[in-house]
Protein backbone atom coordinates (compact mmCIF):
# COMPACT_ATOMS: atom_id res chain seq x y z
CA UNK A 1 0.00 0.00 0.00
CA UNK A 2 2.83 2.40 0.80
CA UNK A 3 4.40 1.83 -2.64
CA UNK A 4 1.22 3.04 -4.34
CA UNK A 5 1.27 6.19 -2.23
CA UNK A 6 4.94 6.87 -2.95
CA UNK A 7 4.32 6.27 -6.66
CA UNK A 8 1.44 8.75 -6.69
CA UNK A 9 3.53 11.31 -4.80
CA UNK A 10 6.40 10.83 -7.27
CA UNK A 11 4.06 11.43 -10.20
CA UNK A 12 2.56 14.50 -8.60
CA UNK A 13 5.99 15.92 -7.76
CA UNK A 14 7.11 15.33 -11.34
CA UNK A 15 4.03 17.06 -12.74
CA UNK A 16 4.33 20.07 -10.42
CA UNK A 17 8.08 20.45 -10.90
CA UNK A 18 7.67 20.37 -14.67
CA UNK A 19 5.26 23.28 -14.41
CA UNK A 20 7.36 25.16 -11.84
CA UNK A 21 10.57 25.02 -13.91
CA UNK A 22 9.10 27.68 -16.18
CA UNK A 23 8.80 30.10 -13.24
CA UNK A 24 12.46 29.89 -12.15
CA UNK A 25 14.08 33.28 -12.70
CA UNK A 26 17.67 32.04 -12.67
CA UNK A 27 19.19 32.92 -16.07
CA UNK A 28 21.07 29.60 -16.15
CA UNK A 29 17.80 27.65 -16.23
CA UNK A 30 16.89 28.12 -19.89
CA UNK A 31 16.17 25.94 -22.87
CA UNK A 32 14.17 22.76 -23.13
CA UNK A 33 14.32 21.10 -19.71
CA UNK A 34 12.18 18.11 -18.80
CA UNK A 35 11.73 16.22 -15.56
CA UNK A 36 12.03 12.57 -16.55
CA UNK A 37 11.51 10.94 -13.15
CA UNK A 38 11.27 11.56 -9.41
CA UNK A 39 12.28 9.06 -6.74
CA UNK A 40 11.18 9.87 -3.20
CA UNK A 41 12.37 8.07 -0.08
CA UNK A 42 9.69 6.30 1.95
CA UNK A 43 9.90 8.85 4.76
CA UNK A 44 9.41 11.72 2.25
CA UNK A 45 12.55 13.51 3.43
CA UNK A 46 14.49 13.44 0.15
CA UNK A 47 13.60 13.30 -3.52
CA UNK A 48 15.91 12.65 -6.45
CA UNK A 49 14.73 14.62 -9.45
CA UNK A 50 16.07 13.35 -12.78
CA UNK A 51 16.29 16.16 -15.32
CA UNK A 52 17.02 15.98 -19.04
CA UNK A 53 18.41 19.02 -20.87
CA UNK A 54 18.17 19.21 -24.66
CA UNK A 55 21.21 21.45 -25.18
CA UNK A 56 24.11 19.43 -23.80
CA UNK A 57 26.50 22.41 -23.93
CA UNK A 58 24.51 24.25 -21.23
CA UNK A 59 23.61 21.20 -19.14
CA UNK A 60 26.11 21.90 -16.35
CA UNK A 61 24.96 25.50 -15.98
CA UNK A 62 21.32 24.40 -15.96
CA UNK A 63 22.05 21.87 -13.21
CA UNK A 64 23.84 24.54 -11.13
CA UNK A 65 20.87 26.85 -11.60
CA UNK A 66 18.42 24.15 -10.53
CA UNK A 67 20.47 23.36 -7.43
CA UNK A 68 20.47 27.06 -6.63
CA UNK A 69 16.70 27.28 -7.08
CA UNK A 70 15.95 24.14 -5.02
CA UNK A 71 14.73 26.14 -2.02
CA UNK A 72 12.33 28.18 -4.15
CA UNK A 73 11.01 25.05 -5.87
CA UNK A 74 10.56 23.28 -2.54
CA UNK A 75 8.60 26.22 -1.13
CA UNK A 76 6.36 26.38 -4.20
CA UNK A 77 5.77 22.62 -4.01
CA UNK A 78 4.68 23.10 -0.40
CA UNK A 79 2.06 25.62 -1.53
CA UNK A 80 0.86 23.46 -4.43
CA UNK A 81 0.73 20.05 -2.74
CA UNK A 82 -1.01 18.92 0.41
CA UNK A 83 1.91 17.10 2.06
CA UNK A 84 2.93 17.08 5.70
CA UNK A 85 6.56 17.61 4.73
CA UNK A 86 7.96 18.55 1.36
CA UNK A 87 11.10 16.55 0.49
CA UNK A 88 14.48 18.14 -0.08
CA UNK A 89 15.22 18.13 -3.78
CA UNK A 90 18.38 16.70 -5.32
CA UNK A 91 18.72 17.32 -9.05
CA UNK A 92 20.46 14.67 -11.14
CA UNK A 93 21.20 14.98 -14.84
CA UNK A 94 19.48 12.22 -16.79
CA UNK A 95 21.14 11.30 -20.07
CA UNK A 96 18.93 8.31 -20.89
CA UNK A 97 17.31 10.20 -23.78
CA UNK A 98 20.75 10.80 -25.32
CA UNK A 99 21.66 7.15 -24.86
CA UNK A 100 18.40 6.07 -26.48
CA UNK A 101 19.01 8.37 -29.45
CA UNK A 102 22.55 6.98 -29.82
CA UNK A 103 21.28 3.39 -29.80
CA UNK A 104 18.62 4.29 -32.37
CA UNK A 105 21.31 5.85 -34.55
CA UNK A 106 23.42 2.70 -34.30
CA UNK A 107 20.44 0.54 -35.24
CA UNK A 108 19.70 2.72 -38.25
CA UNK A 109 23.34 2.40 -39.29
CA UNK A 110 23.06 -1.41 -39.16
CA UNK A 111 19.90 -1.26 -41.24
CA UNK A 112 21.66 0.75 -43.96
CA UNK A 113 24.61 -1.67 -44.03
CA UNK A 114 22.23 -4.58 -44.50
CA UNK A 115 20.78 -3.09 -47.70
Amino acid sequence: MANNRIGRINEELQRELSALLRTVKDPRVTGLISVTAVETTTDLKYAKVYVSVLDRSTAKDVMRGLRSAAGYLRRELGHALNLRSVPELEFIQDDSIDKGAHILELLRGLDKKGD
